[in-house]
């Protein structure tokens, strides 16, 4: 079996020309939290996403908007789930996301973050999957 292997640059840049709405699933109202800088960036005005949601099961708010308790509860499918959850929480965070009533585009997993069992269930369903890479990153250095 060969290994899976992440998008290529040119492809990660038509996943995000092509994305209008994001949800960062493990979002932390802890400044010092990669979730917590990375949202900061993906709701600026420098970036063209029309709607970026927050979901953590404490809830609450952060930057201005609600945190909601889980992917099913935010006011829309996303195009994009990024993800900054453990390891061992990833096959929970896809069955989330197949569960939503139609299917994002892409299961984006942050830095540190990898599993290819997760990320070939994913795209066996038709998601597009990134691994151990930074949205903001990527999105600051392709666009």
């Amino acid at each position: 079996m060969t290994s899976w292997h992440n998008p290529t640059a040119r492809e990660r840049l038509d996943i995000i020309r092509s994305t209008s709405t994001v949800a960062i699933v493990g979002m932390s109202a802890d400044t010092s939290r990669a979730s917590y800088f990375v949202a900061t960036y993906l709701t600026s005005s420098s970036c063209q996403f029309d709607e970026v949601w927050f979901v953590n099961p404490k809830g609450g708010e952060v930057l201005g908007r609600p945190m909601y308790p889980s992917l099913a509860e935010v006011p829309g499918v996303p195009d994009l789930v990024d993800v900054f959850r453990r390891r061992s929480e990833l096959a929970g965070v896809l069955a989330d996301v197949l569960a939503l009533p139609r299917l994002p585009k892409t299961l984006w997993l942050q830095l540190g973050l990898s599993d290819e069992q997760v990320a070939r269930d994913a795209e066996s369903a038709g998601i597009t999957v990134v691994m151990d890479r930074c949205l903001k990153v990527d999105h600051a250095r392709l666009r």
